[in-house]
């Protein structure tokens, strides 16, 4: 017989199945014992009564014991369904349990036993939740985060193909200089020094002059020590590069409809996991506020008092905080583009601005607080790319590689790259961007505690 996948027996009363998942709960009663039994598709209640060699079996049963079972689907009185539906409102999931029908089980095997260190309702700290994820993330609560995840995921991606993108793989090990950055991860390659990627910016442009609107999305390292709720050490990357434009501000164009699909979508296909979470409506406008980062500085200023900010090189965490503020209280959005920050604060490729002396045709995109993208225009021009790397200390030789695209035609040319974790933590409105990360790295954590 095959397995039946729990979400399908609804059509299936009076039947004899099998179905194979996880027992969610475990309830034995005397002469009978109940249980939910849980597979990717949904939950189900499933009872044994009368059958003392299946009692014996269910008896010795845990949670999240892994097991297969054989039985009759029986539709449930309106009573009992009716008590199902309200008991299991309590988890704040729905539309995910089977509530019409149960399992009267004739045969239950164990294919794998389980040791539950605590129970998933308990309210953890963060490293007791980070040190046992394996468990921790069988909660539908913490599972949520990585399905909304999955989901910002796969609209970036369709909005993109809509619009003409192609999809490539960058690499991950580079060479030795990166991207000319600090905070690169060396590795040891066959006798050579090589790098973990810092991004896949170098490959982005290359691409640009062979697809010209391309986009990819994979890990990016950061050995930075940093140890905050904002930062990590790996981290997913979502970046595109378009060939062709007129300015930096066909590059915000591009983003902000990329973005307002992304959370348009995942508002509306996602909406019991935002429930779960408390989310309200995001507010994505049509056209996304901007100011250029002295406009910003201004504002600050003038807004809100005692902050300090005028001439500064770069936003601190509490003006990116403060500046979402305004934006959501006073200009309808979530999000605001914050331009031009100067030519010491971004990489050698940022195209230099022409109307503002030392500052750069560049964007960093702020939502709900924090800063989870970066983009602008590129520098297409060979010489000009070259004497760039050299104003930045960098020797262009190392780039030899990346430099052969410019001289063979690159277009006038920018992209974006955009924090995933970042952003799935802000949607969800968590305090920490480990809490939507899998699997965290980051200075105290490589799976486990380095510290301990």
């Amino acid at each position: 017989m095959k397995r039946t996948m729990i979400k399908n027996l609804s059509q299936m009363k009076g039947e004899e199945i099998i179905i194979k998942g996880w027992a969610d709960t475990v309830r034995a009663q005397g002469k009978m014992a109940f249980f939910d039994f849980r597979d990717v598709s949904g939950k189900v209640q499933g009872v044994v009564f009368g059958k003392p060699e299946v009692l014996e079996v269910a008896k010795k049963i845990s949670a999240e014991d892994v097991v297969e079972v054989k039985g009759v689907v029986n539709e449930r009185n309106d009573k009992t369904a009716k008590e199902a539906i309200e008991e299991f409102k309590k988890t704040g999931v729905k539309d995910f349990f089977v509530k019409d029908v149960e399992i009267e089980i004739t045969e239950i095997k164990v294919l794998a036993k389980s040791e539950i260190p605590f129970s998933l309702d308990e309210d953890l700290n963060l490293d007791v939740y980070l040190d046992n994820m394996p468990f921790t993330l069988k909660n539908p609560k913490q599972s949520a985060v990585f399905k909304v995840q999955a989901k910002i995921i796969q609209k970036f991606r369709e909005y993109l193909n809509q619009n003409d993108f192609t999809e490539f793989m960058a690499p991950k090990i580079v060479g030795d200089d990166a991207e000319g950055g600090a905070g690169v991860y060396e590795v040891e390659y066959f006798g050579n020094k090589a790098g973990l990627a810092t991004s896949p910016q170098l490959y982005k442009q290359i691409m640009v002059g062979v697809l010209e609107r391309v986009f990819t999305v994979g890990q990016a390292f950061r050995a930075e020590k940093h140890s905050t709720s904002r930062h990590l050490n790996e981290y997913t990357s979502l970046d595109f590069e378009m060939g062709f434009i007129d300015s930096y501000k066909d590059v915000m164009k591009m983003h902000n409809g990329l973005l307002k699909y992304i959370i348009d979508e995942v508002q509306k296909e996602m909406q019991t996991e935002l429930e779960e979470y408390g989310v309200e409506k995001i507010l994505a406008p049509e056209e996304f506020p901007v100011m250029s980062l002295p406009e910003a500085q201004e504002l600050l200023e003038r807004e809100f008092e005692g902050v300090k900010a005028v001439g500064e090189p770069d936003l601190e965490p509490e003006h990116e905080r403060l500046l979402c503020q305004y934006a959501k209280e006073n200009l309808g959005s979530d999000f605001i583009f914050i331009t031009h920050y100067p030519v010491s604060k971004r990489p050698f490729y940022t195209f230099k601005s022409k109307d503002m002396d030392g500052m750069t045709d560049s964007f960093d995109l702020l939502f709900k607080g924090v800063e989870i993208t970066s983009g602008g225009q590129r520098i297409h021009d060979y010489d000009e790319l070259v004497q760039s790397m050299k104003d930045k200390g960098l020797d262009p030789e190392k780039f030899s590689f990346y430099l052969q695209a410019f001289k063979t035609g690159i277009p006038p040319h920018g992209g974006i790259g955009l924090g995933v974790e970042r952003l799935t933590q802000k949607i969800l409105g968590l305090d920490n961007v480990k809490k939507a990360t899998l699997f965290p790295r980051e200075i105290n954590r490589i799976d486990t505690l380095l510290n301990k």
